[in-house]
């Protein structure tokens, strides 16, 4: 589905990845693991098309996407929720999670359609439909997030640190809620920090460092790999 070949870019005259290459599958949930400052979000910016790459190719079902613009990004079926939220404070949770169906915002029977999705795989935030996406806890935020980029009705859902700052019982909420997600059809690009519990939902892994793949391979493999487990699960 994504295949990521060679690609190097950076900001200014820095290059933060070097020589990429990651796929993931159609249908599977694929990991990215790695430090603060490893390039995990510098390559989700590039996947996404905020962030131009300087050398490489980044191809979905065999579409040429490297050069693309975001929006054409997107309407090709990748979808990003982005560490730090980014949600419209002011504005009700509703409508922050229609905003995430701007491809087809003249539909309404679809609009109404992704709504029901997001509220079945997140029943608090159909409570919470009216209310400021501001007042909600970090957790129901995060929902938000999340539930915006599956507006898109995306074939592959981008998801940048979803439980960074989350305690740990709604880390495994929303967790949980990726799983349901990749189990519905969905393919999941994931980077988080919690390695163990990424790598337990995951079907592939690959670890960052420094800009560059240094481990890669079958997620449950990578559980037991020994450096794998003294960098990130703490054994």
């Amino acid at each position: 589905m994504l295949e990521i070949n060679g690609l190097s870019t950076g900001y200014d005259a820095i290059d933060v990845l070097e020589d990429i290459t990651i796929t993931a599958p159609p249908g599977e949930l694929t990991v990215i693991l790695g430090a603060n400052g490893s390039g995990k979000s510098t390559l989700f910016r590039t996947v996404s098309g905020l962030l131009r790459a300087r050398r490489g190719s980044i191809t979905f079902e065999g579409r040429e996407l490297t050069r693309a613009r975001a929006s054409a990004i997107v309407r090709a079926g990748i979808a990003q929720a982005p560490e730090g939220r980014h949600l419209f404070a002011r504005m009700s949770v509703e409508k922050n999670l229609t905003l995430g169906a701007y491809t087809h915002h003249r539909d309404a029977g679809r609009i109404r359609e992704g709504l029901e999705r997001v509220f079945a795989l997140f029943p608090i935030l159909a409570d919470k439909r009216k209310d400021p996406a501001g007042s909600l806890s970090g957790g129901q935020q995060q929902m938000v997030a999340i539930g915006r980029a599956l507006m898109a009705d995306p074939k592959l859902l981008v998801l940048d640190e979803p439980s960074i700052g989350l305690a740990p019982l709604v880390t495994a909420e929303v967790m949980d809620a990726v799983k349901r997600v990749n189990e519905s059809g969905i393919a999941v690009l994931l980077a988080e920090q919690n390695a163990r519990l990424a790598l337990r939902i995951a079907h592939s892994a690959y670890v960052l460092s420094e800009g560059r793949v240094v481990q890669s391979g079958a997620a449950a493999g990578l559980m037991e790999n020994e450096d794998v487990r003294a960098a990130y699960l703490g054994v």
